[in-house]
């Protein structure tokens, strides 16, 4: 990779436990999703939702009707416990190259890209470190219907708020939406902001 700024957010992840009980989304973001489809080889399928024109938002589920993968899911799909419901668990960074042990080639109908995934299929971080993503095809955020939903911040809470920064400066990171948070647990917390006919915006807490 080159030397300077290197990386920034390309999404958030939600995991449902079925797409259709990620209807929950649509309820809480007042938004539609969009039809997103099948991960070739991963057995898992998706729905997204636009953040603007560098970011979106994508839903994510075991695909029930997917032969079972050779390898672990990523993003901790197999293992994760979702018996509460669809919930943030996870954020992608962008980058132009990628040269890493855990890339992987990843498609999904005419869209291609390499995407870091753990051998295990573990969530780096325990959800706070990204995953990396690097596009080989026109990035879905390009293409998306933009329904007036945007990102305000997304707070990466940890008990090691240091060592997390250094992580995400080694990345060269550089988008100010994303923050670090000093906090008991791991976990995320996103602020989205949508835009009413009305002019009106309406905060929603993810």
């Amino acid at each position: 990779m080159k030397n300077g700024p290197m990386a920034t957010l390309d999404h958030l992840v939600i995991a449902a436990p079925t797409l259709d009980e990620g209807r929950w989304l649509a309820e809480t973001l007042g938004v539609e999703p969009s039809p997103g489809g099948r991960h070739a080889g991963l057995g898992t399928h998706n729905a997204l939702v636009s953040l603007g024109p560098d970011s979106y938002l994508e839903l994510i589920a075991r695909d029930p009707d997917a032969p079972a993968p050779e390898r672990p899911r990523p993003f901790g799909l197999d293992t994760l416990d979702l018996t509460t419901g669809p919930r943030l668990i996870h954020w992608v960074a962008r980058v132009d190259d990628l040269d890493h042990p855990d890339a992987i080639a990843m498609q999904r109908g005419e869209n291609r890209w390499r995407l870091t995934v753990p051998a295990d299929g573990h969530l780096p971080g325990g959800g706070v470190e990204p995953s990396l993503i690097a596009w080989e095809t026109p990035r879905p955020s390009t293409s998306l219907p933009d329904q007036g939903l945007r990102l305000v911040e997304l707070a990466l809470v940890t008990p090691d708020p240091d060592a997390l920064g250094d992580t995400l400066s080694g990345l060269g990171l550089a988008d100010e939406r994303v923050v670090v948070r000093d906090g008991d647990a791991v976990g995320l917390r996103a602020t989205l902001e949508r835009a009413t006919p009305g002019g009106e915006k309406v905060r929603i807490e993810l």
